[in-house]
């Protein structure tokens, strides 16, 4: 079962000396199992940093990042690549599917290379849940652009991961796509219990979620729980943000 994420006094600086640029500063969140929660703000806030640092993609300067009960910090780098693969799942604005695999070999690829099997009943529920299943003999080129986001998230979602990391998934994507994209990522909390964390400038987009994260110079300035795209609007004008 999805258990979330956490960070406590997670900092991140790039370079050193007069050349150091504090990204993160001492920031301490929570993304709560079974919940969606959107991280917003203006451009250079530290909101990628932020997501990166939580999915172990990359190491903190200082403090602690929690995936589930598991401090990251304190994993090799063999353990760390394994519990991103088994426990964390990703959805990026550009799908990074192989070409030259079928949806259905896309949607498995982590559990090839791990070299597991997928469970066959959890497998066709997500495949269900995303409107696939008559989609699984198409390679990417064969895909519309919101199919291929689908064929992704069902990817992120195959491993039954603690969380899902999204990052823009929308961006390449026109409205209406990306509208049945965000509602299948509400589903995925929804119907399928999941823990979704997705890092947006789209108001509309944040509107989904059950709360908002919103950062501005490394640091959580504000958290606004049942999110609706007008508040976060008017939320995101007082940060000055001009995306």
């Amino acid at each position: 079962m999805p258990s979330g994420a956490r960070t406590v006094h997670l900092s991140k600086v790039y370079g050193s000396g007069n050349m150091a640029v504090r990204a993160l500063d001492e920031v301490s969140v929570e993304f709560p199992a079974g919940r969606f929660t959107a991280i917003m703000g203006p451009s250079g806030a530290g909101k990628s940093t932020l997501m990166h640092c939580v999915a172990g993609l990359e190491g903190a300067t200082s403090g602690k990042v929690y995936v589930g009960d598991q401090e990251l910090g304190v994993l090799s780098d063999r353990r760390l690549t394994r519990l991103r693969r088994e426990r964390i799942g990703f959805v990026f604005q550009a799908f990074n599917l192989l070409p030259t695999l079928t949806a259905r070999d896309n949607i498995t690829l982590p559990m090839t290379l791990a070299g597991t099997a997928p469970d066959q009943e959890w497998f066709t529920t997500v495949v269900r849940v995303l409107h696939l299943g008559e989609r699984l003999s198409h390679r990417p080129s064969e895909l519309s652009g919101g199919q291929q986001q689908r064929v992704a998230l069902a990817r992120a979602l195959v491993t039954r991961p603690q969380i899902v990391f999204a990052d823009e998934p929308t961006g390449n994507l026109d409205s209406r796509t990306g509208a049945e994209v965000l509602d299948l990522l509400r589903g995925a909390v929804d119907d399928l219990g999941q823990t979704v964390a997705m890092v947006t400038h789209d108001p509309v987009a944040a509107g989904h979620a059950d709360a908002v994260v919103f950062l501005a110079d490394g640091r959580i300035v504000d958290i606004m729980q049942a999110p609706t795209p007008d508040r976060v609007l008017d939320r995101m004008r007082g940060l000055g943000d001009q995306s």
